[in-house]
Order: C-alpha cells, then structure tokens, then sequence
C-alpha cells in the first residue's frame, strides 16, 4: 500500500479542526446556521494555512447528505463527505485555474453551471488558483458569477488577491486567512507525533515549526523529512544535518569572532562550517537571523518573548553577546548579509562573497574608529571657529557692525578667554554669520549648507551631526528639510534614522541656527550631490556634473585638495594627497 504523506492524512475534516482560523472557521459557522451562506466565497492568503482545506469543508457543510440541510458539523462518513474529501464529488467540481486559464474553459463551466447536482443539494465550483485566469476568462465568468443559479455555489481560492479584477473581488465574499501562529503549529505537530508514535525533543518541534513560517503544510513535510531520516526519535541533530543549518554554537562562536574584530577566527569558522556541508546562503540566513535577535536582546532585554530561543543558556549567552555591538553596528551587519543573501544567488564565486563579506563585518569596529577622528576634526573646527570669533579681521565672514563694540575683558585672564570661547554662539552671531535672509529657500540652504554644518557641531549635545557631512540638502518646503545621502552613504542614513533622541537634538540646533523651527526627512537620492550642492566655500556649483567615469577638472582637484575637511585630516594624520578621483556609483 502507497505512503500517504502527514499532510493528506491529518487534513482537517471540520471548522473546529481547521488549525489557526478560527475567526473564518468561526464566521463560516455562523453563515450556516444562520441560513446566509454567499453564492461566492474567496478565500486568500500565504500556502499551506488551510485555504483548499477549507473549501472542502464548507463543501461537505452544504452537501453532506446526513443531514437534511446545510451543517456545520458535517459526518464525513456519507458518500458525499467522502467523495469531496478524496476531490472527485461529481457535484462538487474543483478547478486548477493555473491550467484553465482560457476563456474556453470558463464557457463550458456556464454551460454546465445551468443543471442541477446529480445527489446534492448544491452543485458547487471550486477554483484554486483564481487569480491565474486570464482577463477573457474573468469577463466571461462575470454575469453568472453575479447572479448564479440557486443551486451553485462558487469558491475561490488564491495566494495573490492584487491580481484578481475588482470586478470579482466586489462579487465574492473575501476571507484573508492569516498565517498560523508558531504555538498553533507545535501543538499540531506535538498532536501527530503523538499519533505517530515517535519521540521529538521540544526544541526540534520549535525548530520545525519556526522554519515553516506560518505554513501548516510546510511544517508537515519537514516533518515528513525528518521522520523519514529517524531511528524513532526526532533530535537536534538530526534537523541540522537535514536543513543544512548552522548550530547555535556555531553562529554564536561566529559572532563572537566578528564581535572581537578576529578576521582569522572568523575565517577559520566559515571555513568549518563549509567543510561541514553547510550551504553558503543557509550560513549568511542564519547569521542574519543571529544579529537580528542580538538587536532585540539588547534593546529588549534577554526576557523578551521576540526572540525565540528555548534554551535559557543559549539566551544568556547572546544576551551577553549583544553587548559587543552597538546599535548602529547590528543594524550595519543586518544589512551586509541581506546584500549577500541575494547576490549568492546570482553568482558563482559565492565564497568569496561570503568572505569579503565577513571582512565588512569584523572589520566594522576598525571603521568606528572614524568616530575619534571625526571628533577630532570638530574639535579643531570649534578651535578654528574660536580663533575666527576672537580674530574677526582673519574671518572670511561679514565683519561686526562698528557701532558694535567688542566684548571688554579688563582682567585680560586666559580663564575668562576659554570660557568665553567654549560658549555656543547666540543667535544673533549666527545670523551674522550666516547672514541669513529674510525668508529661508532651498537655495539658500544648499549654498550654505556647509557653514549650517560647522555651526552645528558647536553644540555639544549635537554628537551625532557629523552624519549629515555626506549628505546633500534636496528639497525645504513648509519648515521641512529634507536630506538626501547617495547609495554609498546610505549607512550613515541608516545609522542616524536608528537615533531618534539624535535626530531631535540635530532638529533643536538647527532651528535655533537658522532662527525658525525645521524638521529633517533623511532619504536615500539616487545622485543627491546636483547642482546647487553646499560647497566646502559655501557657494553653489551651478556647473553640470561630469558624465560618470570621467576625470575630474583641475578645478575639482583644487577645490578637493583645499577642502577644510581634507585638510584637517591630512594634519590629523600626518598625511597628504596621493590621488584625487571621481566617485561614481
């Protein structure tokens, strides 16, 4: 006698039995009893959480010949109950709509719709797949679909709702079907072990059931797997070696690596890991997994029921583990893998891929290191600031007004110099500065935008505007700035929009800078560095960008060489200017 696989033999013979639906199962009823049963059904969403099964059901509900009408208790044991179980009820017609797809096929089903079932009471279509008909096919299936004979009944079913024709959603009765819950799922299967006779560790039921995302019917044939790989007992182990997937030791030791700033550890382990038939993909899937759930442990604390991990010292232990990284760093390397994730896919030296990867990783803590130096480099911007406000002859800025005198200090104490100094510019001095208009504009911030920068940094709160450098003033309209970062820049972006404290502090300043309150939106431009950018000099450069790849013009190479910035870290540094090219994307 032929296998049958789990999930034919524990498919759900009744509303109660349907796993995870209870509202629909729960409506459904209600429609029967209540004698307001639909003459067309559409039941959507993700595979495998039960949409065919339930079309069955509502079948034998209407049919089963138990009964002299409608139930919502069918008996499954009549000949119709049996028959729409197995899918060949003469009266209850199930249509593959991924293979009748023409308007030839919906014609016929017409043309037949008009007799009377054979034995039931109601001759009943159910299409899977609706929304794989071609447009011809729904358009003919229109007319009969808005007004049927008494004795048909339709039922839709399909995994994308957003190409069926409003025409025929507005027709059916809609049912979204959610996907089932992880503690659904282990009861179930808890369930069919138990009738199974076979022994599973509780972790690999949860296992089991977290890589079916929600898919009943996904769950059961990994569990179908796994039973036919057993001795009798389902074990850790055994779910490794067939999903291909990292231990927790592994991924977590990995981490560590990574988290250590050990690119040879890190290395090292990769190259275990591959040696012991793990797939590349599968390797950079988990690790992402990983660093998302040290995300929430450290935001969330290692109690939280958002990360899903049963051993209680694995949890301390990447509780711990997500104190090595902060915030900016998880989120970095979340997005590291998913770009490896999908150019795995499409290449042939995924390795290498995985390993440069790996090297963005661990070698992130020595990138943060640009944090010091970036601090450095505002220090010397407020010292140079401090020398243009106690020098103002030396400044490039507007001069004071004569009548203005300048602030006295009889002590001449070099006590009283530094703290004068240290203070942060009032708001008339930085309009004067700034010698802001009037009525702000777009351009006015674009051509200025990097001396809105320098000030910002004066204020000691702001740590975090150093982010914005990269960036590019696009648009300013109704008191919103908003900021865009190339491609390339897009961490920085990333990392900013992950502050939000930040973010309202850089707000704060800048309203104070430019003396009216203004919002940031930080987005993505695909080339936000057009003309009217801020310039190191604060004017525009209304000259049209070179085509990409081209060599940059001596007055680029003059104007990149004398920038403020490139200066300063050249001094930091104890550096110079080897090369000067154009970046392109």
């Amino acid at each position: 006698m032929s296998y049958t696989v789990l999930a034919r033999r524990y498919r759900s013979d009744t509303f109660d039995e349907v796993v995870g639906q209870d509202a629909v199962s729960q409506t459904l009823k209600n429609a029967i009893e209540t004698d307001r049963v639909a003459h067309a059904y559409l039941f959507t969403g993700t595979r495998g959480v039960g949409k065919t099964t339930m079309t069955r059901i509502l079948a034998k509900s209407l049919n089963c010949l138990k009964y002299d009408k409608p139930t919502t208790t069918p008996c499954c044991k009549c000949e119709s109950c049996l028959a729409i179980s197995e899918g060949n009820d003469m009266d209850v017609i199930e249509i593959d709509g991924a293979s009748h797809t023409g308007v030839e096929h919906i014609r016929e089903l017409r043309q037949n719709a008009i007799y009377k079932p054979a034995r039931s009471r109601y001759k009943i279509y159910i299409i899977d797949e609706v929304h794989m008909l071609s447009v011809s096919a729904f358009n003919a299936l229109l007319k009969t679909l808005e007004e049927p004979p008494d004795h048909v009944k339709f039922i839709f079913a399909t995994t994308e709702a957003n190409k069926i024709l409003p025409t025929i959603l507005s027709r059916c009765q809609r049912f979204d079907f959610r996907n089932i819950q992880l503690d659904d799922i282990c009861a179930q299967l808890q369930n069919i072990l138990k009738g199974e006779k076979i022994k599973a560790d509780d972790v690999v039921i949860r296992r089991i059931a977290r890589h079916a995302n929600g898919s009943m019917r996904d769950a059961l044939s990994l569990l179908d797997q796994l039973l036919s790989m057993s001795d009798g007992k389902l074990t850790l182990d055994l779910f490794s070696e067939l999903m291909g997937t990292p231990r927790s030791e592994r991924i977590i030791a990995l981490a560590e690596t990574i988290g250590q700033g050990d690119l040879a550890g890190a290395l090292e382990q990769i190259d275990t890991a591959l040696t012991e038939g793990l797939a590349l993909e599968q390797i950079a899937q988990t690790l992402q997994d990983h660093f998302r759930d040290l995300m929430v442990l450290r935001n969330c604390g290692k109690d939280t029921e958002l990360v899903d991990v049963d051993e209680q010292a694995v949890r301390n232990q990447m509780a711990q583990q997500s104190k090595m990284f902060d915030d900016a760093a998880l989120v970095y390397n979340i997005t590291v893998l998913e770009e490896l994730r999908r150019s795995i896919k499409s290449s042939g030296s995924g390795r290498a891929l995985l390993e440069a990867a790996l090297v963005r990783l661990t070698c992130c803590d020595r990138f943060s290191d640009t944090r010091v130096l970036l601090e450095q480099i505002q220090q010397l911007q407020q010292l140079q600031n401090s020398e243009i406000r106690n020098h103002p002859q030396t400044s490039s800025a507007p001069p004071a007004p004569k009548s203005t005198p300048p602030t006295q200090n009889p002590d001449n104490s070099p006590l009283l110099k530094s703290q004068a100094t240290s203070e942060k510019p009032k708001a008339a001095s930085k309009k004067k500065l700034l010698n802001l208009p009037d009525t702000l504009s777009l351009e006015y911030l674009q051509q200025h935008w990097r001396n809105i920068l320098e000030l910002l940094d004066q204020y000691q709160a702001v740590g975090k505007s150093r982010y914005l450098y990269p960036a590019q003033v696009i648009s300013f309209r109704d008191g919103l700035i908003t900021i865009g970062f190339s491609h390339k820049e897009d961490g920085l972006r990333q990392a900013l929009t992950a502050l939000p404290q930040a973010i309202a502090e850089i707000e704060k300043a800048l309203s104070e800078i430019v003396s009216q309150p203004v919002k940031l939106d930080l987005t993505t431009s695909n080339n936000p560095h057009t003309a009217n950018s801020a310039q190191p000099n604060g004017t525009g450069n209304t000259s049209v960008p070179s085509a990409p790849g081209a060599k940059p013009s001596q007055q680029e190479i003059n104007n990149a060489a004398n920038d403020p910035l490139v200066k300063q870290v050249q001094e930091i540094l104890d550096g110079k200017v080897v090369q000067i090219k154009r970046i392109t994307k």
